[in-house]
């Protein structure tokens, strides 16, 4: 059976408000150093390398703009703030941002590749909102879900199912059925679930950006705090 975690006290949110789906943030680039003067390079002894490979266990974050970060820099997206939530408890893991704005999970499917290739040993899956949020097929949605899942399987990775909720003017049975795809999933597959990733953060105006949709960096630290919270509990467990 999937493992609800004690420290949630989750609650279907009443949310009226139509959600869009925004185009991805751009990168900002940086200057590389000037090399050093011939001078400088005589004299100074060999520099330590700063490239040292991170060996901690990688934990995945895999979705849309929840997880990408829609108008905040990627020092204030939740799996940024996960990090810090990790090492502040002494959890070691690395987290690894794979959220991209907009994607559906038949999107996010066509690019599973690169996330597989960091060797996760968790991912942290949130992914579906945006099918729901265009009324696609939840058979569909559902198939894409369980074909992520079982890739990140097969790679050895455990998964984390992170649950959306539509608008509840979507139509009572299209958001019945889309809110029952999460948790059946994280039943049958027995995998840990977070029934909703942004609990105690949707529809809270200070905790959101001006779009009243995605969480604004106070918001993100919120979700990063339950997330570590939850892990605790599963790895407790």
């Amino acid at each position: 059976m999937s493992r609800l975690f004690p420290h949630y006290r989750f609650a279907v949110l009443a949310m009226s408000a139509a959600i869009v789906v925004l185009a991805a943030c751009g990168t900002t680039e940086t200057n590389a150093p000037d090399p050093p003067s011939a001078e400088q390079a005589g004299n100074s002894r060999p520099a330590v390398a700063s490239d040292v490979p991170d060996a901690r266990p990688v934990v995945v974050a895999f979705g849309d703009s929840l997880t990408a970060g829609q108008r905040v820099g990627r020092s204030e997206t939740y799996p940024a703030f996960l990090q810090r939530e990790f090492d502040k408890r002494g959890m070691s893991f690395r987290v690894v941002n794979e959220g991209i704005s907009g994607d559906t999970t038949a999107v996010a499917l066509s690019r599973i590749d690169v996330a597989i290739a960091h060797q996760p040993k968790w991912v942290i899956l949130a992914l579906g909102a945006n099918d729901g949020l265009r009324g696609l097929p939840l058979d569909a949605m559902e198939r894409n879900l369980r074909e992520i899942i079982g890739q990140f399987g097969q790679a050895g990775a455990r998964v984390v199912v992170a649950g959306m909720k539509l608008p509840r003017n979507y139509g009572p049975e299209y958001v019945r059925d889309f809110d029952g795809v999460y948790p059946r999933l994280a039943d049958e597959l027995d995998l840990p679930l977070i029934p909703f990733l942004l609990e105690n953060v949707a529809m809270v105006p200070e905790l959101n950006n001006a779009d009243g949709i995605h969480p604004n960096a106070k918001g993100n630290a919120i979700i990063a705090r339950q997330v570590a919270l939850a892990f605790e509990d599963f790895l407790a467990d």
